[in-house]
């Protein structure tokens, strides 16, 4: 099995010279999210760190298998990844099928939704994405623990803690 070491050196080689929409390399992005998942052991570290490679670069699935990474991790990104023609509404709704998808997913929608990361891109864009990840929290928090969701939100976006509770 992959050390977190290993997978985050993978990840970095993967998403190298990858920057995210307000222009900061992309890695930064999947250790963030890798963060907030520490508290859940290092399976879902892992996921985290690797949750946008088969998405965004050119590796699969199965080359992630071939590559050491272990079969729970692989089937957590899997899960978590767009698939070409599915609407985003439907995405979320199967990720909550899984209990672990679900953190990691929760964890990329906080990272995505800090105001300091939102602050940089065009005022339209900008609420565009508020109200879809608004939405999406509404559908993945549902489908969570309350103390794994504040859990994951103190590491990643304190913001959100007061919509935990409202």
């Amino acid at each position: 099995m992959k050390t977190l070491a290993e997978v985050d050196a993978l990840a970095d080689r993967a998403h190298a010279g990858q920057t995210d929409k307000i222009g900061v390399p992309y890695v930064a992005h999947v250790r963030a999210v890798a963060a907030g998942l520490e508290a859940f052991g290092p399976q879902l570290v892992m996921a985290g760190l690797l949750h946008d490679v088969v998405e965004d670069t050119e590796w699969s699935t199965q080359q992630l298998r071939d590559a050491g990474i272990p079969d729970r991790v692989v089937a957590i990104v899997d899960a978590v990844t767009n698939r070409p023609g599915t609407p985003y509404e439907e995405k979320i709704r199967r990720i909550t099928e899984d209990p672990d998808a679900t953190l990691v997913k929760i964890a990329d929608n906080a990272h995505n939704s800090r105001a300091d990361r939102a602050a940089s891109l065009p005022p339209g864009q900008r609420e565009r994405l508020a109200a879809k990840y608004r939405e999406a929290r509404r559908v993945l928090w549902a489908a969570a623990d309350p103390e794994d969701i504040a859990t994951i939100l103190r590491v990643v976006n304190p913001d959100l803690l007061e919509e935990i509770t409202s």
